[in-house]
């Protein structure tokens, strides 16, 4: 049901628009001109639509390998990856209670996660994964040398990746466990329902064929044989499209608390497709909901469930659209539907919604601290960045911590602080996780953003073999990388105390 409000008009035009462009036909057959004649990123990422059908053909495989597993006495699974291929296990692992596996997802260079990880998963039983599609991740690596020079037993360690990786090889070379090459026409933050989602998901004893089965049914009221007046994704990727062109940019996500974490992994998949060229949908996920008067007029609410509270924003004139929802197996559903939406959103607002142009500048520039030497940073007063703060303006809190720690509940209460205080959109995201999920939007998206960098204290560091740095020295250059980025392109960024940010909210 949707109770668009102002933006009504728009999003009925924009479906029959994505209509007469015969839009979804375009999609599944592969047309890049639907987004740009070049067909460079953009040909080559559109497995997604299909991989469904890949894996569930070679489902036996795949429960064959899981139930070795478990019979050979794994007890614990050990995802170390970032973005893409982090995101959906972390998603599986806070929504289903271990029915197999325990699974972990490592995805922080924050070296006392790192030394938990270690104490808390035996070495002889804990099978560590080591996931990314380019193989090349600078975290994941330092996680495999870190926990290979640990144990350096083949059968407990697993990889994913596409074909013809440098991890790849690697896995080859030592004789690991196993071997899972993806489709290589998939991007990260599309490939949720591939192996990078579903291996960790057959070891924890998740009904990972349920999954699938449910986007194999979304798939049929999505594709083109579907009426697209009545096609969830082309409505839902018109009102994305058009609360952007509308300045309600800030897409708010509500979430059943039982899958509250898909947050995190629609954060990544919006704010990486979408924020480039100076526009893009801002996901806000996790913000506590509140009542009308704490939002301004950029907001667009969509609500995964039934939600109490979104009656009075809708009768306060703002936009919402909710989404049904059949339980957690529904995510393999949820998650095709936001993909065709995000890229049908692209459709609309003109851009590629596969490519990441502004993702390797923080890289570059981690890289480079690396290399050279911390630059001098200045710690700055909180209250100087806020008073820059107008109103359309989103606050990023960008907290270098452990991700366990107490420190992110408190960062969450001044997240919410601000907001009521100056009636704008807020984000909270851990480094180096959101460097891989909003960080395109950040520098590539609209120059909304005001961020707020919280750098934790490393008592104790944690050595990264062969690599002459620890964790903490990683961790520390991510985040300067990061600063000198968000600068380098005239954005408002300060480095603040975490005492200075818990002051909002005395």
């Amino acid at each position: 049901m949707d109770r668009l409000g102002p933006l009504a008009e728009a999003v009925d035009g924009a479906v029959q628009d994505l209509t007469d462009r015969g839009a979804v036909r375009r999609m599944w057959t592969g047309d890049h001109t639907l987004w740009q004649d070049d067909p460079t990123e953009v040909a080559d990422r559109l497995g997604w639509l299909h991989v469904a059908d890949d894996l569930l053909a070679d489902r036996d495989r795949l429960d064959l390998f899981a139930s070795t597993a478990r019979s050979d006495g794994i007890t614990h699974a050990v995802v170390m990856g970032m973005g893409g291929s982090s995101l959906f296990p972390e998603v599986l692992a806070r929504t289903f209670a271990p029915a197999g596996i325990e699974l972990r997802v490592l995805d922080t260079t924050d070296p006392a996660a790192v030394r938990r990880v270690g104490h808390e998963c035996p070495a002889e039983t804990t099978l560590f994964i080591a996931s990314s599609k380019s193989g090349s991740t600078i975290e994941t690596r330092s996680h495999l040398a870190t926990f290979w020079a640990r144990t350096p037993r083949p059968d407990r360690f697993v990889a994913i990746t596409d074909p013809g990786t440098s991890l790849a090889r690697t896995a080859v070379e030592r004789g690991f466990r196993a071997l899972f090459e993806n489709r290589p026409d998939i991007g990260g933050r599309y490939s949720a329902l591939s192996h990078f989602g579903m291996v960790p998901a057959a070891l924890s004893g998740v009904d990972w064929t349920g999954i699938l089965a449910a986007a194999q049914t979304m798939a049929a009221r999505l594709g083109p044989e579907a009426d697209p007046a009545g096609n969830p994704g082309v409505r839902l990727g018109a009102a994305l499209g058009c609360a952007v062109r509308a300045g309600r940019d800030k897409v708010t996500l509500v979430i059943d608390t039982t899958i509250e974490s898909f947050g995190l992994w629609l954060e990544q998949l919006l704010a990486e497709s979408t924020g480039k060229q100076g526009t893009g949908v801002v996901p806000i996920a996790g913000e506590r909901l509140g009542p009308p008067e704490v939002y301004g007029d950029d907001r667009l609410f969509v609500a995964i469930g039934e939600h109490h509270g979104l009656d009075r924003l809708a009768k306060a004139g703002h936009p919402v659209v909710d989404l049904p929802f059949d339980g957690p197996l529904d995510l393999g559903g949820q998650v095709l539907l936001w993909e065709v939406a995000t890229a049908l959103c692209g459709a609309v607002l003109g851009i590629n919604p596969f490519d990441q142009p502004n993702v390797a500048e923080a890289k570059e520039a981690t890289a480079k601290v690396l290399a050279e030497g911390p630059p001098d940073i200045p710690v700055e007063p909180l209250g100087g960045l806020l008073e820059r703060v107008r109103p359309g303006d989103y606050v990023a809190i960008q907290a270098y911590v452990d991700p366990e720690s107490g420190v992110v509940d408190a960062v969450e209460d001044a997240r919410t602080a601000i907001r009521d205080r100056l009636r704008v959109a807020t984000t909270v995201g851990l480094g180096p996780r959101f460097l891989h999920s909003t960080g395109q939007l950040h520098k590539g998206g609209p120059p909304t953003g005001v961020f707020v960098q919280v750098v934790g204290e490393d008592p104790e560091d944690e050595p990264i073999p062969d690599a002459g740095y620890g964790f903490s020295t990683l961790e520390h250059a991510q985040a300067d990388g990061d600063w000198l980025t968000l600068r380098r392109h005239g954005l408002r960024v300060a480095r603040v105390t975490i005492d200075d940010l818990m002051e909002v909210t005395r």
